[in-house]
C-alpha cells in the first residue's frame, strides 16, 4: 500500500511539475509575443507615414530617408490597397498569385493601418508566428518527458518486483521441499500401522496439496506449458476444497455446461487463481453468504465468472485491487489478485477484471481465456 502510495505521489508531482513549466512557458511566450506585436505594429505605423509621405513628397522631402524606412522591412508580410479595392504595392510576400486573398485575410484580422485613400494590411512576422508557436511544441516535449519518465519508473519497480516475486516463490518452494518430504514419508508410516484410521487419508491429501502448492510456487518466474484440460473438473475441484475447508454458512454454487470445457491452461496455476477469488469472496463475506462460480462459451472464448454477496468494493478502489500492495484486509500483503492478474494474463493470455460491483451488495470477477 505504501509503494502503490509513493508511486502515486511521484507521479503527481511529476504531472504537477509539468504544468507549472507548461503554464510559465505560455506566459512568459505571451508577454514576449505580446511585446513583440507591439514593436511589430509601430514598427508598422512608422512604414505606413513614410509610404505617406513618399506619395506627398515635394522638394522639402527628405526621399533618401524615406526610401530608407520603407526598404528596412524585410520580416513584415505588408500589402498596400487602395480605395478601389486593387493592390498598389506589397513587400515580403512569397505567394504573388493568391495575394488578393491574402490581403482579404489581414483587413478581416484587423491588421491594418489607413493612411489617406489607401489601407496597409500586414501580417506577423516569421519570426513571430514561429515564436508563437513555440511554448506548444514545448509543452509538447515536457508531456513526452512526463510520460517516459512515468513509463521508466513503472517499468523499473515492475522489474523489481517481479525479481523479488519469483525469488520469493522460489525460496518458499525450495523450504517447503523437505518438510513436506518428510510428512509424506510420515503419512505412510502411518497407513501402514493404522490402516483402519479414517483421519489418515485427509492428511494424506493435505499433505498432496502442500506438495501442488509447493509446485505452483516453483513455476512462478517461468512460463508454463499449458496443455489442454477441463475447465469443468479445475472448478469442480476448487469446489470440493472450499467446501471442505469453509464454514458450512457458506453456500457454493456452481453453474456449469453439461458438456466438457477444453482449454490450454496449466491447471495448478489456474486452479489457484480460482480459489484465490473464491478465498477473497468469503472474507468479503465474512464467513457467511453464497458464491456462484459461472462456467460459459461465448464465441472464440471460454468465461469464468466468481460471484459473491459479500461487501462489495468501493468504485475508487476497484481500479486498484490488481495493484501489488493495494489490500483492504487488516491482515494480508495485498499480492493475491495481483499474482492472479498475472497467471490469467501473462501465462495464460487472457483477462481477469472486476465485472462489476456495488458496497453491501457483493462483487463479480470475470476471467476471459481464448479457445
Amino acid at each position: 500500500m505504501q509503494w502503490t502510495d509513493r508511486i502515486r505521489q511521484v507521479k503527481i508531482l511529476l504531472v504537477i511539475a509539468a504544468v507549472v513549466i507548461a503554464v510559465v512557458s505560455l506566459l512568459v511566450s505571451h508577454f514576449l509575443v505580446r511585446d513583440l506585436q507591439r514593436e511589430e505594429r509601430a514598427k508598422m505605423e512608422t512604414w505606413a507615414e513614410a509610404l505617406q509621405a513618399l506619395n506627398n513628397a515635394d522638394e522639402t522631402t527628405d526621399v533618401a530617408l524615406v526610401l530608407n524606412v520603407i526598404q528596412s522591412n524585410n520580416t513584415i508580410p505588408v500589402i498596400v490597397v487602395n480605395s478601389e479595392g486593387g493592390i498598389d504595392d506589397f513587400r515580403n510576400i512569397d505567394d504573388t498569385l493568391h495575394i488578393g486573398g491574402y490581403a482579404r485575410r489581414m483587413m478581416q484580422s484587423g491588421d491594418t493601418i489607413r493612411i489617406g485613400g489607401q489601407l496597409v494590411c500586414y501580417d506577423e512576422s516569421t519570426m513571430l508566428k514561429r515564436l508563437t508557436q513555440w511554448p506548444y511544441v514545448q509543452l509538447g516535449i515536457v508531456m513526452i518527458f512526463v510520460v517516459v519518465a512515468i513509463f521508466a519508473l513503472l517499468s523499473s519497480k515492475k522489474a523489481e518486483q517481479n525479481k523479488v516475486w519469483v525469488g520469493l516463490s522460489k525460496e518458499t518452494a525450495h523450504q517447503l521441499g523437505t518438510p513436506i518430504s518428510s510428512l509424506m514419508a510420515w503419512v505412510e508410516i502411518l497407513k501402514e500401522q493404522h490402516p483402519e484410521d479414517d483421519l489418515i487419508p485427509e492428511m494424506d491429501k493435505d499433505v498432496k496439496r502442500l506438495e501442488r502448492i509447493a509446485e505452483r510456487f516453483s513455476k512462478i518466474g517461468s512460463l508454463p506449458e499449458p496443455v489442454d484440460s477441463s475447465m469443468n473438473e479445475v472448478l469442480e475441484h476448487v469446489v470440493d476444497y472450499m467446501d471442505r475447508r469453509t464454514s458450512k454458512k457458506v453456500e457454493m454454487v456452481r453453474q456449469l455446461p453439461d458438456h466438457d470445457v477444453r482449454v490450454k491452461m496449466n491447471a495448478s496455476l489456474f486452479e489457484w487463481v480460482i480459489e484465490n477469488l473464491c478465498k477473497n469472496a468469503v472474507d468479503a463475506m465474512e464467513g457467511s453468504g453464497r458464491i456462484v462460480l459461472t462456467l460459459m462459451e461465448e464465441p472464440g472464448r471460454v468465461v469464468i465468472e466468481v460471484q459473491d454477496d459479500g461487501k462489495g468494493i468501493r468504485k475508487k478502489d476497484i481500479k486498484n485491487v490488481f495493484t501489488p500492495g493495494f489490500t483492504t484486509k487488516k491482515r494480508g500483503w495485498g499480492l493475491g489478485l495481483s499474482l492472479a492478474k498475472r497467471i490469467v494474463e501473462e501465462y495464460h493470455k487472457g483477462r481477469i477484471f472486476v465485472k462489476q460491483s456495488e458496497v453491501g451488495k457483493g462483487t463479480t470477477f470475470r476471467i476471459e481465456l481464448k479457445k
